[in-house]
C-alpha cells in the first residue's frame, strides 16, 4: 500500500534551496532499512486522529531491495536526521507513480516535498516517464493544496464499493456473464467509466496505485485472475477485472483476505446488479473475507452501486497528475 500523501499545504514555497530555514543543508538519497527508527519519529504524529499512519508498520515490506530497478524510495535529511520520504515506482514503460511522501512537521514549508519531488521527476524522465501520477485522500486538503502547487493537476476520482462475497448471489434473468477479455476491452473502450477515470484501473503491480489499462491487461487477467463482462438484450452492458488478492488484518487484529477489482463499469442499475453478483460469485471462489471494487465517482456510478446493496467507501480518492516531458518540470 501507499498511494496516498500526506505533506504540509505550504511546503513548496521556499524559492531555492539556499533559502531553505533548514537546521543544515538538506540532502536526498536513498532510504535503508536502517532508517527505519528516524522515520518512524517523523512520522508518528500524522494522522493520529485517523488511527495513525500505516508506514512504520509495513515500512520493510514496502522497501525496495537494492537490485530492484522499477521503483526507488528517496529520504530526505538534514545533519543526518530523517525528515521527509517518498517512493517512486514504475507502473509500465511510460508512467510513473509517486506515494507516501511524507514530511517531518518542524520542517515543513522549507521546500523538502518540492525536493523530494524533484528527485522523483528526474529518477522517473530516465527511465522514459512521461507522465507522473499521485493519489491524495480527498478529505486531505493541505496535500491536495501542495500537490497543485507542485505542479500536479487534476485527473480523476474514484470510490472503492464493498459487495459481499457470496457464492449463491444471483443478478437479473435478463443479464448473462462472459469472460472473454476481447468483449471485455470492447465495453471499456466505449464505456463512460472509461472517460471519467481518463483509461485508468487499478495496477496489479503496486496496491493503491493507478494506471492505463490496456487491451493486453485483460488478455492477462482473463488467464491469470479473472475478467467479468456482462451481456444484455442490448448488447455489451458492464466489465470488471480481479486485479489481485492480498491478506490484511482488521481493526480487531484478525487476518482477512480481500479479493480486489481494478474497476467496476457498467451502462444501468440492472447492469449494476449483474456485475456486483459476479464479483459477489468470484470473490467467494477464492476465498476472500471482503471484496473492494474501485468505480467512478459520479453520482450515476455511486447510487448505481448503492443501489445494489453494496457498502461505499465514506470518501472518494483523487487522482492528479503531472506531465514529465513539460519544460521545468
Amino acid at each position: 500500500m501507499g498511494g496516498d500523501i500526506e505533506i504540509s499545504a505550504d511546503d513548496t514555497e521556499t524559492p531555492t534551496d539556499d533559502e531553505s530555514d533548514a537546521e543544515g543543508p538538506l540532502e536526498i538519497r536513498r532510504a535503508t532499512h536502517d532508517d527505519y527508527e528516524g522515520v518512524v519519529d517523523f512520522t508518528s504524529d500524522i494522522w493520529a486522529d485517523r488511527g495513525g499512519d500505516y508506514l512504520p508498520d509495513i515500512y520493510h515490506e514496502w522497501l525496495e531491495d537494492e537490485d530492484e530497478t522499477d521503483r526507488k524510495t528517496f529520504l530526505a535529511t538534514v545533519d543526518g536526521t530523517a525528515v521527509g520520504i517518498v517512493q517512486a515506482v514504475m507502473l509500465s514503460p511510460d508512467e510513473a507513480w509517486f506515494q507516501s511522501l511524507r514530511v517531518a512537521s518542524d520542517y515543513r514549508r522549507q521546500g523538502v516535498s518540492r525536493r523530494l519531488n524533484e528527485a522523483c521527476f528526474e529518477w522517473a524522465r530516465n527511465r522514459g516517464a512521461t507522465v507522473g501520477r499521485i493519489m491524495v485522500f480527498s478529505w486531505n486538503a493541505a496535500s491536495l493544496a501542495s500537490a497543485r502547487a507542485i505542479g500536479f493537476d487534476p485527473s480523476t476520482e474514484f470510490r472503492f464499493a464493498y459487495p459481499d462475497p457470496d457464492p449463491d448471489a444471483t443478478g437479473p434473468a435478463s443479464r448473462t456473464i462472459s469472460t472473454d477479455p476481447t468483449a471485455a476491452w470492447r465495453y471499456w473502450t466505449h464505456s463512460d467509466a472509461r472517460d471519467h477515470l481518463r483509461g485508468l484501473g487499478l495496477a496489479s503491480e503496486e496496491s493503491w496505485a493507478l494506471r492505463e489499462l490496456t487491451a493486453a491487461d485483460l488478455e492477462r487477467f482473463a488467464g491469470e485472475t479473472s475478467v467479468i463482462v456482462v451481456e444484455g438484450p442490448d448488447g455489451l452492458s458492464g466489465v470488471a477485472y480481479r486485479s489481485r488478492t492480498y491478506d490484511r488484518r482488521n481493526d480487531d487484529g484478525v487476518e482477512e483476505t480481500w479479493a480486489e477489482y481494478g474497476v467496476g463499469a457498467w451502462d444501468d442499475v440492472g447492469a449494476a446488479r449483474a456485475l456486483f453478483a459476479a464479483i459477489s460469485r468470484d470473490a467467494a471462489a477464492t476465498g476472500a473475507d471482503r471484496t473492494r471494487v474501485a468505480i467512478p465517482e459520479t453520482a450515476g456510478f455511486v447510487t448505481d452501486a448503492a443501489a445494489t446493496g453494496a457498502g461505499l467507501a465514506d470518501e472518494p480518492e483523487f487522482v492528479l497528475e503531472i506531465d514529465l516531458t513539460a519544460d521545468g518540470r
